[in-house]
């Protein structure tokens, strides 16, 4: 069970939505916590609330390495060794594949499976060399399993940062790192309004914004779950060292049906040349996967 008292944790995306309940709940679980956010305002105002020493706030772009690694030598600088990594930055284009744009992809995935990269990289070297253990959140997405039409882009990146999760949470048992990846329904937060920070550079062939859909869009986050319930089950979930953690109890027979339709495009074919001698080698992967996925290192 992952102790939070007096560790150092590091939010991205913290000045709102999953992030700001995230550093509520740790700060009331005796952290030192870093909110990291792209707008200087909302960590302004975050800070401002909470009215904790044991805050701080560190302007990011989580797409850009360069500024990470300056992210992590000033909390180190100030708290300590960050042991507590929550990779939850995430932003939005709600638009199928083939209506995007090279720059949608850019910023997309720059902001949802580069930076969740740029976390991982730069903060589990140190938490290995510090050697107290610790724990890696990833925030993905419901939409990581399920995929309809749109958003293409988002769906994409958010199955990359599932299937990270899992390959880190098998290498990391070793260094007593826990890993979670983190899969929520509808959330009350501003992901909608992505395009308010979407950087010049990278505006090349973007849509136009759309007030309708925008204000929409905003009507239906409106009753997504608030993100201090989420930010409990997430704690909940890293205390019972759970792989997945899913915050909207709703989707499970949508999960199951999801894995059923996959199942049902299985076929029964004749065994080929070879069969016999890849079923030992399946064997001892099968083993060793399950029990990677438990947390355990084979």
């Amino acid at each position: 069970m992952i102790d939070f008292k007096d560790r150092v944790a590091f939010v991205t995306g913290g000045a709102n939505g999953i992030g700001i309940g995230l550093v509520r709940a740790l700060l009331a679980q005796g952290c030192k916590v870093a909110i990291a956010d792209i707008r200087q305002n909302a960590i302004d105002d975050a800070l401002a609330e909470l009215n904790n020493p044991n805050a701080m706030g560190v302007q990011l772009d989580v797409s850009s390495r360069e500024q990470m690694a300056a992210a992590a030598d000033k909390v180190e600088a100030t708290f300590g060794v960050v042991t507590l990594l929550f990779n939850n930055a995430g932003v939005n284009l709600f638009q199928t594949i083939e209506e995007s744009s090279f720059s949608d992809w850019d910023w997309l995935l720059g902001v949802n499976l580069h930076g969740p990269i740029n976390g991982v990289m730069t903060f589990v070297p140190r938490m290995i060399d510090h050697g107290k253990g610790g724990y890696v959140v990833n925030t993905a997405s419901m939409a990581s399993i399920l995929a309809g039409g749109r958003p293409g882009i988002y769906n994409t990146a958010k199955f990359a940062v599932r299937g990270m999760s899992t390959s880190l949470r098998g290498s990391l048992a070793a260094h007593n790192i826990g890993v979670s990846v983190v899969c929520p329904g509808l959330v009350k937060s501003y992901i909608y309004a992505s395009d308010d920070i979407r950087p010049q550079d990278l505006m090349a062939d973007a849509k136009p914004v759309d007030p309708e859909a925008i204000e929409h869009l905003a009507g239906v986050h409106g009753y997504g779950m608030e993100p201090d319930v989420i930010a409990a089950r997430i704690l909940d979930g890293m205390k019972d060292d759970r792989h997945h953690i899913f915050t909207h109890p709703e989707f499970k027979d949508e999960l199951r049906e999801v894995f059923d339709e996959m199942l049902d495009d299985f076929r029964d074919y004749e065994a080929d040349p070879g069969y016999e001698q890849r079923l030992g080698f399946e064997k001892f992967r099968r083993e060793s996967y399950r029990e990677q996925r438990k947390g355990r290192l084979k």
